[in-house]
């Protein structure tokens, strides 16, 4: 007689092991750790670098791409603790690579860790780094369709980013649509509406994230 056992557990159990350790890493410490994702081009790089000449606090990133490390140059030369992370072809960052550069990052002198994962809407939603939250980035160009297309993405981000916003005149962006949906699947999150070259909006970003890194530390 045969027996048939059946045993459930998460594929990415072992992963998910190192996302509990960065989390509590950096809980310890006081540094809040903010997952950045969106398509290619959306402004992901652009953004980082305006938060951190406008914002008062010390930060330090995460590159996440599957090959060079132009991003990670670009942030470097505005003086930004810059680490770059080559998948080699995998759509997403996991864990166990951040937990790994975490150990070599001077910890003591950073208010905030941000991770700019590799570029698309699907794979880095699906997995837990160890952030406190994770933050959808947009733009215009892309279309309002995207949060019912990418409802993971939309329903478990902590705040939202639509960048190129000063082309809103040029691109078939239908914002009511998109606040309609989004509300939807996600009708508490904030929404950040930026230009990121002239940088309307981002005064709003850089106050959410000031607020954030304090509540992480009465935490």
């Amino acid at each position: 007689m045969s027996e048939v056992v059946v045993l459930k557990q998460s594929v990415m159990a072992a992963d998910e092991k190192y996302a509990h350790l960065v989390k509590n890493d950096l809980k310890k410490r006081g540094i809040l750790f903010v997952n950045i994702i969106g398509s290619p081009g959306c402004g992901k790089t652009t953004l980082l670098e305006e938060t951190a000449k406008r914002g008062k606090f010390r930060m330090a990133v995460i590159e996440g791409d599957i090959e060079t490390s132009r991003d990670a140059e670009r942030l470097a030369a505005l003086g930004i603790n810059s680490y770059q992370i080559n998948t080699h072809g995998g759509c997403h960052l996991e864990a166990h690579t951040i937990e790994r550069v975490i150990k070599e990052m001077p910890l003591d002198d950073i208010d905030v860790l941000f991770v700019e994962n590799v570029g698309n809407l699907v794979c880095p939603a699906e997995f837990d780094l160890g952030e406190d939250f994770k933050t959808a980035v947009i733009s215009t160009p892309e279309g309002a369709d995207k949060p019912l297309k990418y409802p993971m993405l939309f329903a478990t981000s902590h705040a939202i980013i639509l960048t190129k916003t000063d082309l809103l005149p040029y691109v078939r962006f239908d914002m009511q649509m998109f606040s309609k949906d989004l509300s939807s699947i996600n009708p508490v999150v904030p929404v950040f509406e930026v230009d990121l070259i002239n940088g309307n909006g981002l005064d709003s970003w850089i106050e959410f994230i000031v607020q954030k890194i304090k509540e992480k530390r009465v935490n």
